[in-house]
């Protein structure tokens, strides 16, 4: 199974028209056809891509509230289908006619948001599990649960019994401390642990079978007998701890009620697992799992589905402009405004892979660059970067992403590359939209480093100064300094801040470039074709 691995955001752009967005909506209900061969696909886990998080490339900055989507499911194709799905659409296009009740609205904007009554709303939910009245909790903290992780009944307890592992949850020793009690306490545990059944009897055998066969998936397994006593209270108390801190997400409205999280998402050739929430509706959050379109990126319920739009979907590469093209390697520009639909659905398979974005549906005032990789399919979706048409502050990117398959092969390094290259057309000095998030952090700071040593390289004068080096690479004087503290270029020496050209560093870079070699994973300023859009 190939692995690949890089990370980064990003928006995406094509050049379909109305008619493909209907005919994708009319697609969308039909639900079972006859079988058909699909590729073979990859299955790409978090776990296998977490050894290379330091160079792996996020960022994400946007925030904004989601407007409705349409009964099929998908964003709002039309200014038509928003009027049906949208009670408060007749009310947003008062607001656009008269400025006054758009003021108006903004004067109210200070005002905290009104908080839903929790209480009230967890009475109208209900627990899946079958014969569950929804009493009690795993942890034995709450009254009420309303998904499987905190129901007692699917873990074979009772709310008192779940009262009770809580009371213990604090007598066992602090097994952190290094002290004679810490070894009094592993003689304990080994001792214990020594009074374990080596197996289960015939008859314990066929009472979880029995198990099994009655409950099937709606009940986890008995675990009584299987270990020792202490191991099940620890594999007790980790699903108590497990199941509070849903709850707290699920109180914090981070997350659906009950399961209602895609696990897994079919994309293309590959079969990748999410890493967090995102929010698509809930009749298909609640599947688990995903079948998108790597063209159009609309999402169906069924492989079936899947399959029947693929015959007829007309997409074979991004809407929007092709403004970059050498060898396979493909940059579209996508306007938000333009291709509205396409740009939601994009921001909401990103918002899989990345933490904290919340921009999912304002997408009128951005512009998406969207990268594909091309063969004699079509484009794929490699990664893509957003910005704001008007940034006053200079922002470069609002949020960017490089899709899970294709991490670790230089693709984020590219798009950020590419980001700049836009800034230097522009005659702009360009940065990302604070703040960044940990992993963008380390992402910009490689590229920064790769920048300012390079300059160093090839520069023959005696004197450096930060204002040159940013009006060259188009990289912010603060990003500058920043990168020169973190790599100990920065002195303050009698009064003034010098720049040291540290020759060993130099040298460094020089020998991994060279080892290198000719790499294609580079931008050519050459073969872009774009000119700055004027003020939209």
């Amino acid at each position: 199974m190939p692995r690949r691995r890089q990370r980064v955001h990003v928006g995406s752009g094509s050049d379909g028209t109305e008619d493909s967005d209907s005919s994708a909506e009319r697609e969308q209900t039909n639900s079972s056809e006859s079988d058909g061969n699909i590729p073979k696909r990859t299955r790409l886990t978090r776990a296998s891509l977490r050894l290379s998080q330091s160079s792996q490339d996020t960022l994400d900055v946007k925030q904004d509230e989601s407007p409705p989507l349409t009964p099929t499911g998908n964003a709002p194709s039309s200014e038509s289908e928003l009027d049906i799905s949208s009670p408060n659409a007749s009310h947003d296009e008062s607001l656009a006619k008269d400025p006054a009740l758009r003021d108006s609205d903004k004067d109210l904007s200070h005002r905290p948001k009104r908080r839903r009554c929790h209480e009230t709303y967890n009475f109208n939910m209900k627990c899946p599990t079958p014969g569950c009245n929804s009493l009690g909790h795993l942890t034995g903290k709450h009254e009420r649960h309303f998904a499987v992780s905190g129901c007692p009944l699917y873990h074979n307890l009772s709310a008192d019994e779940c009262k009770v592992y809580s009371h213990r949850e604090n007598q066992i020793p602090n097994k952190c401390a290094p002290t004679s009690r810490q070894t009094r306490y592993k003689e304990q545990v080994t001792e214990m642990r020594k009074g374990r059944n080596s197996g289960l009897t015939k008859e314990q055998k066929e009472k979880y079978m029995e198990h099994r066969q009655s409950h099937g998936n709606t009940r986890e397994p008995l675990l009584e007998n299987i270990t020792s006593e202490y191991d099940l209270e620890l594999f007790r108390k980790a699903q108590a701890r497990a199941s509070e801190d849903l709850e707290r997400l699920r109180i914090q409205g981070q997350i659906t009620e009950g399961s209602n999280m895609i696990k897994t998402i079919l994309f293309g050739r590959y079969e990748l697992d999410t890493w967090y929430h995102s929010p698509y509706p809930e009749e298909y959050a609640r599947l688990g799992r995903l079948y998108i379109c790597e063209f159009c990126l609309k999402y169906m319920k069924s492989q079936t589905i899947l399959r029947r739009h693929m015959a007829k979907c007309v997409w074979k590469h991004p809407p929007g402009d092709e403004v970059y093209r050498k060898g396979a390697i493909s940059v579209f520009e996508v306007d938000g405004k333009k291709n509205k639909i396409y740009c939601q659905n994009l921001c909401l398979l990103a918002k899989l892979f990345l933490d904290h974005k919340t921009l999912y549906y304002d997408v009128e005032p951005f512009l998406f660059y969207v990268m594909t990789e091309a063969d004699n399919t079509g484009c794929h979706l490699v990664g893509y970067f957003s910005k704001e048409k008007n940034s006053f502050l200079n922002y470069n990117v609002s949020c960017i992403l490089t899709m899970p398959q294709y991490m670790r092969q230089g693709y984020g390094k590219m798009l950020i590359d590419f980001s700049y290259l836009l800034s230097k057309v522009e005659e702009k000095v360009g940065s990302p939209e604070r703040p960044l998030s940990d992993l963008g952090l380390i992402s910009y700071r490689s590229y920064w480093k790769e920048v300012l040593l390079r300059y160093m390289y090839n520069f023959q004068g005696k004197e450096i100064s930060i204002k040159e080096i940013s009006q060259e690479t188009a990289v912010n004087p603060v990003d500058i300094v920043s990168t020169l503290q973190s790599l100990q270029m920065l002195k303050y020496w009698k009064g003034k801040h010098l720049v040291l050209k540290r020759q060993d560093l130099i040298d460094e870079w020089k020998s991994k470039e060279t080892k290198r070699g000719s790499n294609n994973k580079t931008i050519d300023p050459s073969s872009l074709k774009w000119t700055p859009p004027k003020g939209t």
